[in-house]
């Protein structure tokens, strides 16, 4: 099974490598994370592990929720999610998994919601060039012509257009982690992750990274 964790993005900062080079981290509290359920395919019909993050409040929570969480012994937890598995897994309900799951060096995959633009224009939201900047041109940030004459007589679906800009799930594949603070469940990732400070990550070993020959 893929490791995978759920965290919060603390924010960004550097630090120097083995050879005093500074290098940007992305720092991320993962964990602990407690087995909330394990699913199978004789009693769920698919083999999956859900895990819990992060505390709440017991009024918040609904009297299904209560009784899910309180059925495993874990108390109120904020976020819920599940995470496949190939079969018989060596988790148990009620384990807590945390940042010590994972390697310095080890390549992983970080999942998150991007930062919300609202409405934005063609300029912003994929990087037209524009039109001339002159006085009068009456063409400065537009997209240009969309609809379509008479056949087929309409904007043909996918155009890129102005919209709701952000806010999106976004996968960053293949990510390196720098260092792994295991006292302080603290992840520092190589580069920048999706999301604001203080946004829900999913944290899991990376599923397209290429093991190199020796």
């Amino acid at each position: 099974m893929n490791i995978a964790l759920l965290g919060k993005k603390v924010g960004m900062t550097q630090v120097f490598d083995e050879d005093n080079r500074l290098v940007p981290v992305t720092v991320v509290e993962a964990g602990p994370c407690p087995v909330v359920q394990v699913k199978s395919v004789g009693s769920d019909g698919y083999d999956a592990i859900q895990l819990g993050y992060g505390s709440q409040k017991e009024q918040r929570l609904s009297k299904a929720e209560l009784g899910h969480l309180n059925k495993s012994n874990v108390g109120p937890v904020a976020n819920l999610q599940e995470f496949r598995t190939s079969g018989d897994t060596e988790l148990a309900v009620g384990d807590i998994l945390t940042v010590d799951r994972f390697d310095e060096g080890q390549k992983i995959d970080v999942i998150g919601l991007s930062k919300g633009r609202g409405f934005q224009g063609v300029v912003k939201r994929y990087g037209f060039a524009g039109g001339p900047a002159s006085h009068g041109s009456m063409f400065h940030r537009r997209g240009g012509s969309y609809g379509m004459c008479q056949w087929p007589g309409h904007v043909i679906k996918g155009k890129k257009m102005p919209g709701h800009m952000g806010n999106a799930q976004r996968t960053v594949q293949n990510l390196e982690i720098v260092k792994v603070i295991s006292d302080k469940n603290l992840i520092l990732i190589k580069g920048s992750v999706p999301g604001c400070k203080g946004s829900l990550l999913t944290v899991r070993t990376a599923v397209k990274h290429k093991k190199t020959k020796v």
